[in-house]
């Protein structure tokens, strides 16, 4: 099994409630892939961080397998979601990806 683990940062023009849609509508399309990827055990977005953290978001998710994760960073309602909901929204991305 393998964790991906993102972190992300909003971008600083965005206001507060821009910021909350925007946490939603990422929320939504990455939780929406589940059961339509090969290989994906489990996906979870969190949009709600303490205020001491230094990320508006995370998304924590589980493959079978290092070429599962792989083919997910290529499977097209994926990166339809990346496209259109995170890249043009987003300043910092944070990855880290494990055995488990």
């Amino acid at each position: 099994m393998v964790k991906h683990i993102i972190l992300w940062t909003l971008k600083d023009e965005l206001s507060d409630s821009e910021k909350q849609q925007v946490k939603q509508g990422i929320k939504e399309g990455l939780e929406g892939l589940a059961g339509k990827i090969p290989g994906m055990v489990d996906i979870k977005v969190n949009i709600n961080g303490l205020t001491s953290s230094n990320a508006d978001l995370m998304l924590d998710s589980t493959f079978e397998s290092e070429e599962a994760l792989k083919g997910y960073a290529v499977h097209p309602e994926h990166v339809a979601v990346a496209d259109g909901k995170v890249r043009p929204y987003t300043k910092i991305r944070s990855c880290l990806d494990f055995e488990v």
